[in-house]
């Protein structure tokens, strides 16, 4: 997310948490399968733990391949781990607004945003896309990882607003999630629509029919940083759906290691490496997504320490870095001009499109600036790192004129 989104890491090890019940079934390690399981290992996928469920980390092209692919043509990944949550009501903007840092009640119908949930230290629980759906009700996807976590915080609000009169309901979708992303986007997909795509901009969505799968929501927005939309398909059509996509020589199927290589060099934020719950939105750079209006109210969780860290200044900063030599990994330590410790690194990978490596992390503010040289250290060795503005790769976002 920060996707739009999603989100997913290159997983390292087994993920025993297990975020929902719906899409798709149970493997028999206890790792929930979506709709599309059977079709990711008939097509070469090779599935991974991740967050609860089997996943295809790559496929037979290989990660390298299909990053380049979804940057020059166009990519299906799957995406059905993450939470869809419908909220119903009356009240249900001020529900969600009482949960999280965005303008929610100056959405338009069909229009949506990137927020955060924030606790009452100020730091991040999870970033969500919430759309004000043209129907009845606020449309909202959570990150996989965090939906265990997200659902009570949900529930527990809802209980405590109904308690006192209020008109909230909540309901679990049991969709799956397909992303298609790339620039040939538009072309695979506007030949399965009766919308025009011209008019659908970044973060706006529709409820529509999808190569005559009636029941799909259709929202433009990615992890990747190309033009893209996430596809909410009911999930016994799921592979149906798929498959009519995949027919289109110019899509691949892609896995989750080409989604972190593809957010990374998008300049996007990964709930649990780069944001958490002790990272403020001040310090990640996120404070873009803090409502005018909501900043004066001050009437969100953790408001009064986030609003001081803007006024103050925070002391350490999110930042973009690049390199040559040896990759930039998690939790590699950046140094400053006399080898101290400055920071942080959180994400970090070789860039399949720019041929060198490409890392986020924190550091003091005195050494955030873009262009500061500072050092990584690989392997008990010292390696350039310079300070780069993110993205690092042009986002593509479609904006209707």
């Amino acid at each position: 997310m920060l996707r739009a989104g999603c989100r997913a890491a290159l997983p390292r090890r087994p993920s025993g948490s297990a975020p929902r019940r719906g899409a798709g079934g149970t493997a028999a390690e206890g790792l929930k399968q979506t709709p599309l399981d059977a079709l990711h290992r008939a097509r070469g996928g090779r599935m991974v733990p991740f967050a609860g469920w089997s996943l295809p980390l790559q496929y037979e092209q290989g990660h390298l391949q299909s990053h380049l692919h979804t940057r020059r043509h166009c990519s299906l990944f799957d995406v059905t781990h993450m939470l869809q949550t419908r909220v119903y009501g009356r009240d249900r903007v001020r529900f969600m607004e009482s949960l999280v840092v965005g303008d929610i009640a100056e959405l338009k119908p069909g229009q949506g945003t990137l927020t955060l949930l924030t606790n009452e230290k100020g730091g991040i629980t999870d970033d969500l896309i919430v759309i004000n759906t043209w129907e009845d009700h606020l449309y909202v996807v959570s990150n996989a990882g965090c939906a265990d976590k997200d659902s009570a915080i949900f529930r527990d609000r809802a209980e405590e607003l109904q308690a006192t009169g209020s008109d909230v309901h909540l309901e679990v979708s049991d969709n799956a999630l397909l992303a298609l992303q790339g620039p040939s986007m538009v072309r695979v997909l506007q030949a399965g629509l009766l919308d025009d795509l011209a008019k659908l901009s970044f973060m706006n969505s529709i409820s529509t029919t999808v190569f005559g799968v009636p029941g799909c929501r259709v929202t433009r927005c990615g992890y990747t940083g190309e033009d893209g939309v996430e596809i909410s398909v009911p999930s016994g059509r799921a592979v149906e759906l798929a498959e009519r996509l995949l027919d289109v020589p110019d899509v691949w199927l892609a896995g989750l290691a080409a989604r972190d290589s593809l957010r990374l060099e998008a300049g996007l934020c990964l709930y649990g490496n780069d944001i958490d719950e002790t990272i403020t939105p001040a310090e990640a750079g996120l404070m873009w997504t803090l409502g005018k209006r909501r900043r004066a109210a001050m009437d969100f969780p953790g408001a009064a320490v986030i609003m001081a860290q803007v006024k103050e200044k925070p002391r350490r900063k999110r930042v973009g870095l690049t390199s040559v030599g040896p990759p930039i990994r998690p939790h590699m330590a950046i140094l400053g001009p006399e080898g101290r410790p400055v920071g942080t690194v959180t994400s970090g990978c070789p860039s399949p499109s720019l041929g060198k490596n490409i890392a986020m992390g924190y550091v003091e503010a005195a050494h955030s600036r873009a262009g500061t040289q500072l050092t990584v250290e690989v392997r008990k060795k010292q390696h350039p790192a310079l300070i780069t503005k993110m993205p690092f790769v042009p986002t593509q976002y479609y904006i209707a004129k």
